[in-house]
């Protein structure tokens, strides 16, 4: 499938800058609504160099049965229909077909809209209605059609797509199917589908709003204590392109602007409407249940904290030396699990960028751990993101292979310990190594720490280590884990 850009670019006859090209995407982001609007497809065609027009882009109506079943991207115009489209390219006018054609089985009616921007026009859009199939009883009554005539006039005078219109990121965008309305210059209602006219009473506007002004209506409703967006009266008034949120009632009502002009003079607008008030109170559950768990790891946070506080007020009241070893063993524990629900709390998953985590805990582990002797402990490699459960037992693990470094391998001189990490997907291997005094191999390796390492190892990180001589002495810890998908 070739994309908009590379058709364009066969169709040399008509070359096309990079604004040319924004504009037809421009175009084509939003004539969605125009396909609905007209019960038609939407086919943006392209002169290519050999005279001929070539489809590079095609919309089916979601109000009507489509006329194209098959994809015809990248498909040449048939030349009994080029005469129109040349009429359309080279007039700059809309071009109606004097009479119904005959698509296969059935007859459509075709319009040929030329696509203009900057003055020059740069495409033409067909407008292919199948006239063998009608329409879906959504109370239009025919106005529609002459609101997607409205717009197809502004097109041709490069006044549509709307280049104003801001970016949404939220859900819940309104389409024709969701309800509409028809706005004139002044702001009042003109005509309304019945999704329309059930979004307005979840509003709580329960009178017939035909002939009202939509403004007056819905400021009536809206409690005074309600927050009401800035843009909530140029959207209603049909003034311009934006959307906005409207809640009353205990119901949230998305609205967007379709303004319908002619250079400088308003002729009314279309209002596309959706009640999103289940996709709101599924996103403030949401936000609400994200927030209850970031103060949870923050609570869990400060607990261990105080805890870790508490442990080292402890120790400096003991007078025997193994208690306050042990005391201090413990903190060191007990400050790396809180380290990583310190990272939690910062986000909405349950997941850890544990590369920053990491550091930490070494920094820390290496502070606690350090004797009269300098030690440096370095990082390299990359970590990822690492499931909450896994993170809390590699910060774990990491504490206790590097205070076993500082306080064995280099109990008695300077040196240096790194940490290396090589991540694979899944699997990541890391290395902690020492330049100290090293360890005899077939040395029983019983202290609570070792027992500690080798449990989490087995466990949560689903892997395997061993310790093993470092090259030009000291000592080489390799630990491979399995992580789960982050």
């Amino acid at each position: 499938m070739r994309s908009l850009m590379q058709l364009a670019e066969e169709a040399s006859s008509t070359p096309l800058s990079e604004h040319d090209i924004d504009w037809l995407h421009l175009l084509l982001a939003d004539w969605q609504v125009l396909a609905d609007l007209a019960a038609a497809d939407l086919v943006l065609w392209l002169p290519a160099d050999d005279g001929r027009f070539i489809a590079a882009a095609h919309c089916r109506p979601a109000t009507s049965t489509t006329v194209h079943v098959d994809d015809i991207i990248g498909l040449h115009l048939p030349a009994a229909r080029e005469i129109d489209l040349r009429r359309a390219l080279h007039s700059g006018e809309v071009v109606r077909s004097p009479a119904a054609r005959w698509a296969g089985t059935y007859s459509m009616m075709e319009t040929c809209v030329p696509v203009c921007h900057e003055g020059r026009i740069i495409a033409v859009v067909t407008r292919e209605a199948n006239l063998s199939s009608p329409r879906l009883s959504l109370g239009f009554e025919g106005w529609t059609v002459a609101a997607a005539d409205t717009l197809c006039q502004m097109m041709a005078r490069g006044e549509y797509p709307y280049d104003s219109t801001p970016q949404v990121t939220s859900h819940g965008v309104p389409r024709v199917l969701d309800g509409a309305l028809l706005l004139d210059a002044e702001g009042r209602v003109q005509h309304a589908t019945p999704n329309a006219v059930s979004c307005l009473r979840r509003l709580g506007i329960r009178t017939h709003v035909t002939g009202k002004v939509l403004a007056q209506e819905i400021t009536e409703v809206i409690g005074d204590g309600t927050l009401i967006e800035e843009s909530m009266a140029v959207v209603v008034m049909g003034r311009a392109s934006w959307r906005v949120e409207i809640a009353a009632r205990a119901s949230t009502v998305s609205m967007r602007a379709l303004p319908l002009v002619n250079g400088r003079k308003r002729l009314g607008a279309v209002i596309l409407t959706r009640d999103v008030s289940e996709v709101h109170r599924h996103e403030q559950e949401l936000m609400t249940k994200d927030a209850t768990i970031r103060e949870i790891h923050h609570r869990v946070k400060n607990n261990l904290q105080t805890v870790s506080a508490l442990l080292r007020l402890q120790s400096r009241r003991s007078s025997e030396e193994a208690v306050k070893v042990a005391l201090a063993e413990a903190e060191r524990r007990v400050q790396a699990i809180a380290t990583v629900h310190a990272a939690l709390s910062q986000n909405v998953d349950e997941s850890v960028d544990f590369d920053e985590v990491a550091r930490t805990i070494v920094r820390m582990a290496g502070a606690i751990a350090s004797t009269d002797h300098s030690v440096e402990v370095i990082t390299t490699g990359s970590f990822g993101t690492i499931q909450a459960d896994q993170a809390q037992a590699l910060a774990t693990v990491l504490n206790e292979l590097v205070a076993n470094s500082v306080e064995h391998g280099l109990a008695d001189r300077d040196g240096r310990i790194e940490v290396r990490a090589v991540r694979e997907g899944t699997s990541m291997t890391i290395t902690v190594a020492d330049d100290g005094v090293g360890f005899v191999p077939g040395t029983p390796m019983s202290g609570l720490g070792t027992q500690i390492v080798h449990q989490m190892v087995r466990g949560e990180l689903k892997g395997s280590i061993e310790w093993a001589p470092r090259e030009g002495g000291g000592t080489l810890v390799t630990l491979v884990a399995n992580l789960d998908p982050a």
